[in-house]
């Protein structure tokens, strides 16, 4: 694990947490407030989607809360703050920025000439 102090293992994981309620209710949001008023409890299935909800917004955000659980995994494993493809600290302030970060910004900015993104929603 990388080397925080306990303020800041304390300060990233509160904004780990507090991103993660926030995807939550920016999805639960934007299917409740659908047109269609589509409750989230009773859609039978993801082909019966309504037009006017964001599918890709709502993919990002899943996305993002699966980042942000490998992270409080990582976190509770002690294996939190490291880069996944270098092995360097990750810096405290991009993980404040970025609480789901899992790479370094060198790292990141090789990746995503690598790999530039490409919508292409998994709803």
């Amino acid at each position: 694990m990388a080397d925080f102090t306990e303020d800041q293992l304390t300060q990233l994981k509160a904004a780990m947490q507090q991103r993660y309620l926030t995807l939550q209710e920016e999805i639960r949001s934007e299917l409740t407030h659908s047109s269609s008023g589509l409750d989230i409890h009773l859609a039978d299935d993801l082909n019966n989607i309504p037009d006017d909800i964001d599918t890709a917004l709502i993919d990002k955000q899943i996305i993002e809360m699966r980042e942000l659980e490998i992270s409080l995994k990582q976190f509770r494993e002690l294996e939190f703050g490291d880069c996944i493809d270098c092995d360097n600290k990750i810096g405290f302030d991009r993980l404040m920025a970025y609480p789901s970060a899992q790479r370094c910004i060198d790292c990141q900015n090789k990746y995503e000439k690598a790999f530039p993104h490409k919508p292409n929603p998994s709803l």
